[in-house]
């Protein structure tokens, strides 16, 4: 049976509508299967399309004459990228543990190239290093999914990895976190830099572990390669004893947990105790936030000693931090509780001890006695190695299959890669579940190919529900009218310093929502004319949140007051 959502929707605090149930006859219809419990109180629904026929012959010369065409023989990704393949590349590793300065010396490499691009895994990493190279009197653009800032005369660019331009030839080239070519969500992401971008020397950086893939990976494409080993360049101790209480937290130790529960706990408990102040840093808060929250707890001049963080601190952020503590060394990983794994454990605990800091010795220990073996035998062995890359087919593979398949619509397509691709042993398809969840909602609407994978690759968290139902008015109003109006999706007059935990999330949903504006707007400028705004009150939302964090100690509620009165744009 089919069902569809119906056009009944509640105001969210934002004013940002929510479904409040489902019933039959409206434009979104999703088969109702029995996994999509959770898409069900979204009203999202996930196509099936497991009984479809296998693919015809086609014709690609016009002349009458059907030959097949394999689309989903994904074997040999290196020829998708013949700018690169024109170039003998040299590829130099650096690889070793956290604070072993690998990628300072591949940054000194660019700053003195005549032109370059450095790739990151976050945008805090290309914000510090457009920031580096412009200090440095080096002329750098920065481009992210959410920033495009130019400078004059630049011929370096810092870019999140997702916007590494394979069509242009750089002197040198840099790619951060290489081993995240095995993640399973982004790794394509990290294998199109690597087979795709066009440098005379391209520098990659991480874990010794992906050093037989990458070598493997790079045989097909002539080029050299030469691996820099390097040691840490300050002592890290695994301590014998756990912190056993509140009272034997000190100055400079950060705890580590996994969820944003134990987090606002953890800071609570640490607090009553009155003896230190707790910054906090994990994930779904916005990145301003994050390194706001990171420079308070460096700042000497200032109460807030301690950090309590989830796994977020692993990279992009530069801490002083003496000790690292694990409340637990498991985590939910979306599927189940598991324990970290080795490489987990030595990105985190590696974060203490910061090379010329104040704590130039970093120690790691537990809160409970009973995780003291799996720590210290983890920091004792090497990473497991990394034996595939993730990949994904091209838009122009996707486009090709769509041209000789009409009827099928995005999800359609990306389920016949995911489930029919032809690989070599050193691949596998990402993950791509959230991708496809997205295009079963954008499949409804009347928009081509290429403005459907726009918005199934756009940065939507699709299983938070205030950015999700953004992103559905989003896409809606945009397959209606062609122009969003951020004030038809969004009320300024909402916004307000969270209270509580749950008001807080509500805000940092807010802040996906505006960001995704703001990554709209940046490709479809005339269609999401509001970017600045947007902008403005992700502003905002940094500034509320901070002053949560705080204690309302940040601003006073009659300056946030007037600072949204003197941003509303509308």
């Amino acid at each position: 049976m089919v069902y569809s959502v119906l056009r009944l929707r509640k105001v969210s605090t934002f004013g940002i509508s929510r479904v409040l149930q489902v019933d039959k006859g409206s434009l979104w219809g999703f088969n109702l299967e029995p996994e999509s419990k959770e898409f069900l109180r979204l009203g999202f629904f996930t196509r099936d399309y497991k009984n479809s026929s296998g693919s015809p012959k086609y014709d690609f010369t016009g002349t009458g004459t059907t030959t097949k065409f394999d689309f989903t023989d994904l074997t040999c990704p290196h020829t998708w990228y013949p700018i690169a393949r024109r170039k003998k590349r040299k590829v130099i590793l650096h690889v070793g543990p956290t604070n072993s300065g690998k990628t300072y010396n591949a940054l000194k490499q660019l700053e003195q190239s005549s032109s370059g691009v450095y790739c990151g895994p976050l945008r805090l990493l290309a914000w510090e290093v457009a920031k580096r190279l412009n200090k440095a009197n080096v002329p750098c653009d920065l481009i992210t999914g959410q920033e495009k800032e130019l400078v004059e005369g630049a011929a370096h660019r810092a870019v999140t990895v997702e916007m590494a331009d394979v069509t242009t030839g750089y002197d040198c080239a840099i790619i951060d976190e290489i081993q995240m070519v095995g993640c399973k969500q982004r790794g394509f992401a990290f294998t199109r830099a690597l087979l795709g971008l066009a440098a005379d020397e391209l520098h990659l950086c991480g874990d010794p572990a992906v050093v037989p893939l990458i070598e493997d990976i790079l045989k097909v494409t002539g080029d050299d390669v030469e691996v820099l080993t390097y040691e840490r360049l300050s002592p890290l101790v695994p301590l014998k004893i756990p912190v056993q209480s509140v009272s034997d937290i000190k100055t400079g130790d950060c705890l580590v947990t996994f969820s944003r529960k134990d987090i606002y706990a953890l800071k609570k408990k640490i607090e009553k105790a009155r003896k230190h102040l707790c910054s906090v840093v994990y994930g779904s808060l916005p990145p301003e936030t994050r390194t706001a929250q990171a420079t308070r707890f460096n700042d000497d001049t200032n109460d807030f000693d301690v950090l309590v963080a989830s796994d977020a601190i692993g990279m992009g952020l530069n801490l002083n931090i003496s000790r690292i503590v694990f409340s637990t060394l498991q985590k939910f990983d979306g599927t189940e509780t598991r324990d970290l794994t080795v490489s987990e454990i030595k990105q985190i605990a590696g974060r203490a001890g910061r090379f010329r800091s104040k704590f130039p010795v970093g120690e790691v220990t537990c809160l409970h006695k009973d995780d003291l073996p799996l720590l210290h035998s983890s920091l004792m062995s090497p990473s497991p190695l990394i034996e595939r890359a993730g990949l994904f087919p091209t838009f122009d593979l996707l486009l090709r299959y769509s041209q000789a398949h009409p009827k099928h619509g995005l999800y359609k397509i990306l389920e016949h890669f995911v489930e029919n691709a032809k690989l070599s042993s050193n691949y596998f398809i990402s993950n791509v579940e959230d991708m496809m969840k997205v295009a079963a909602l954008v499949d409804e609407l009347p928009l081509g190919l290429e403005k459907k994978y726009l918005f199934v690759v756009s940065p939507v968290d699709i299983n938070d529900e205030i950015s999700g139902h953004g992103f559905t008015q989003f896409a809606e109003t945009f397959a209606k009218s062609g122009v969003v109006r951020l004030k038809e999706i969004f009320d300024v007059d909402k916004v307000k310093v969270p209270k509580t935990p749950t008001e807080l999330k509500e805000l940092e949903s807010l802040h996906k929502v505006l960001d995704l504006y703001v990554w709209l707007g940046l490709r479809l400028e005339d269609s999401f004319p509001d970017r600045e705004v947007a902008a403005s009150q992700k502003s905002i939302c940094n500034l509320l949140i901070e002053q949560f964090l705080e204690g309302n100690r940040l601003a006073s509620p009659a300056y946030v007051s007037k600072s949204i009165r003197r941003r509303q744009l509308f």
